[in-house]
């Protein structure tokens, strides 16, 4: 939820992050400070805020030690538009077709569905009222001199959900490329594609195509077509162009797989390519798209990656020094992975708890058993692949496995779930190597 700006201190930020990420106090701490300079910056005057801009932020570590979590987070807090792109897709063949500046096309189309979204939000009430008017016109065809009190009867009705079941002709309004009513989003990845349908859905009037349907059927239908035309499509570009550049957030992982390994190959020509296709976007540059002109001067970028393999000055000089703040991750350990098991808010734990309670079943996982849960989870790590704590899903998935599948046969008991549970199913993957490598 997104809290007043004056209440993100660095301190607050980093304890709401704490509700959600075990650890990673040194990651949590820098972009908390990067988050509360944004809100410095527009607290300062015009002529000084143009002039400081963000630092971005590189975060060093394995995967599923937290990296993107604590992106997502951070841009959940102030409802910053949020995306995430992997910066391996534009070294695939071909991705000068689909070139980097896509990137902040996708991010502003987040954020104008956020901002439509908020918008639906405000004029709910009005659209659910003419609804139900349109709704009442169905059902009273050519009813011009009905009497008030026969509508007021109706609309009750209609309230209390007597009518659900009784069809009604309503007359939809569709675009010439929609063939949905009430569609204001879309695939818009090209601009050029999107600014020509604009162009021809404005001198093509809508069709009116008639349907009939049940009332239960034809509500949400109209209720997203009465939405719609209760909003400003023009002042939401505007509202999600300037979130962008005040706000978002764009996280590009994977950047250490752009990083040209060992000699100079035809593959790491490309690589190096993405690199210096990131460079204008990351120091500042305007990008056109269909809600207007983007400036990616005071976008904050955060990157990601392993670098197992290369390291973070193997970047290109210039791109190195658009990310001046380095945070190293620390693996997780077993007493990390314990912890994800059951400290934050709607913890792994408590997810399969809930989902069984659906089915009637009491699911009693012992502290001994988590105990094992983690130790497990580290050796496997330690010995293939460390995935982090993505390991701990694969796990509780091959322990709860027949729990789940009988479930329904189970309602009303209680499976407790001890240390002995544990071994029983997973001691055989933990002491085999090339088993786990394969199931887990």
């Amino acid at each position: 939820m997104a809290m007043e700006e004056a209440d993100l201190t660095p301190v607050e930020i980093v304890r709401q992050l704490d509700r959600y990420i075990v650890g990673q106090s040194q990651a949590k701490k820098a972009v908390a400070v990067a988050l509360r300079n944004r809100l410095r910056r527009r607290w300062l005057p015009p002529h000084l805020r143009e002039e400081v801009l963000p630092k971005n932020i590189l975060l060093i570590g394995t995967t599923g030690c937290g990296k993107t979590e604590i992106a997502r987070r951070l841009a959940k807090l102030v409802r910053a538009p949020f995306l995430k792109v992997e910066a391996t897709k534009y070294t695939e063949v071909g991705y000068v077709g689909r070139n980097v500046e896509s990137m902040i096309r996708d991010l502003t189309e987040v954020a104008f569905g956020e901002t439509v979204a908020l918008e639906r939000e405000s004029v709910l009430k009005e659209a659910e009222a003419d609804v139900r008017e349109r709704l009442v016109d169905a059902l009273l065809p050519g009813s011009g001199g009905v009497q008030e009190a026969t509508r007021e009867r109706l609309k009750n009705r209609l309230d209390t959900g007597d009518l659900e079941d009784r069809e009604v002709e309503i007359s939809f309004r569709e675009t010439a490329f929609s063939g949905t009513p009430g569609s204001m989003t879309g695939d818009w990845g090209d601009p050029m594609e999107g600014n020509l349908k604009d162009m021809l859905g404005s001198w093509l009037p809508p069709r009116q195509t008639k349907r009939k349907l049940a009332i239960r059927d034809a509500r949400p239908l109209m209720l997203a077509e009465a939405t719609d035309a209760r909003i400003d499509s023009a002042r939401a570009s505007r509202e999600a162009v300037r979130k962008v550049q005040d706000l978002g957030i764009l996280f590009i992982d994977e950047l250490d797989k752009v990083v040209p390994r060992g000699g100079m190959s035809q593959g790491d020509v490309s690589r190096e390519g993405v690199q210096r296709d990131l460079l204008p976007i990351v120091e500042g540059s305007a990008i056109k798209t269909r809600h207007g002109i983007v400036r990616t001067d005071h976008i904050l970028f955060i990157a990601a990656g392993a670098f197992h393999q290369a390291k973070p000055s193997d970047l290109i000089p210039e791109l190195q020094g658009r990310f001046p703040i380095r945070v190293s991750l620390d693996p997780l350990g077993e007493e990390d992975l314990y912890r994800i098991l059951t400290e934050p808010e709607n913890a792994l734990v408590a997810q399969y708890k809930a989902l069984l309670e659906t089915e009637g079943v009491t699911l009693d996982i012992k502290d001994e058993a988590l105990r094992e849960l983690a130790r497990s989870a580290s050796l496997i790590n330690e010995g293939t692949q460390n995935i982090g704590a993505r390991r701990l899903f694969t796990l509780m998935e091959q322990l709860l496995e027949d729990v789940s599948f009988k479930a329904p046969e189970l309602s009303g008991q209680t499976i407790v779930v001890d240390r002995a549970f544990v071994d029983g199913r997973l001691s055989r993957l933990v002491r085999d190597p090339d088993l786990s490598r394969y199931i887990l």
